[in-house]
């Protein structure tokens, strides 16, 4: 197990806390916003490490856009619930992202590891602003941030990923398991 591993696997385990302290009524929206920042950062720092250093893994390329998936879907929920971010909007975002991962899995199936292109980059990178500016921008006159950054971000969410499946429908192509009349033996 390699530090950018390592650091994936703490974003992971940071989804939890951040979501705790996003349902508390308090404060402690500062907590979870500061708890965000820093696994954001972890998902900076892991793919940074990996390539630098010559540690990507099989284990990374499929677990970092997990750890990325949790990070920013659970506290999108959350956000639901407070009234502060549209359904429809984390409803795209899910269908996207449970597709996306599905053409993993079939890839995975298929002996390939497909890696997070940097499209799909960008899109979590403005997914991340958004869940932060989301946190830290309640009501008031600047409201208008969260807002243009939930329209960037699910616009690179549903340009990603149709791209993303486009460059991978080879991944749906059916291997020919049954023979056919000729090609039986006489």
């Amino acid at each position: 197990m390699n530090l950018p591993n390592k650091l994936t696997i703490s974003r992971i385990i940071l989804v939890p806390l951040i979501c705790a302290a996003m349902a508390i009524p308090t404060e402690a929206k500062y907590v979870s916003c500061v708890l965000f920042i820093l696994a954001a950062i972890t998902d900076y720092a892991d793919g940074h490490l990996a390539r630098s250093r010559g540690l990507i893994t099989d284990f990374g390329k499929f677990l970092d856009p997990i750890a990325d998936k949790l990070l920013v879907i659970c506290p999108m929920i959350i956000l639901i619930q407070l009234g502060r971010y549209p359904a429809w909007m984390c409803a795209v975002t899910v269908a996207r992202e449970l597709t996306v991962s599905g053409f993993r899995l079939l890839a995975a199936l298929k002996d390939r590891v497909i890696a997070a292109d940097k499209l799909g980059k960008y899109k979590t990178t403005f997914q991340m602003l958004s869940v932060i500016s989301m946190l830290l921008i309640g009501s008031g006159s600047f409201l208008f941030i969260p807002l243009i950054l939930n329209w960037i971000s699910l616009l690179l969410c549903v340009i990603s990923g149709g791209m993303y499946l486009f460059i991978n429908r080879d991944i749906l192509a059916t291997e020919n398991t049954q023979t056919t009349p000729e090609e039986k033996d006489p």
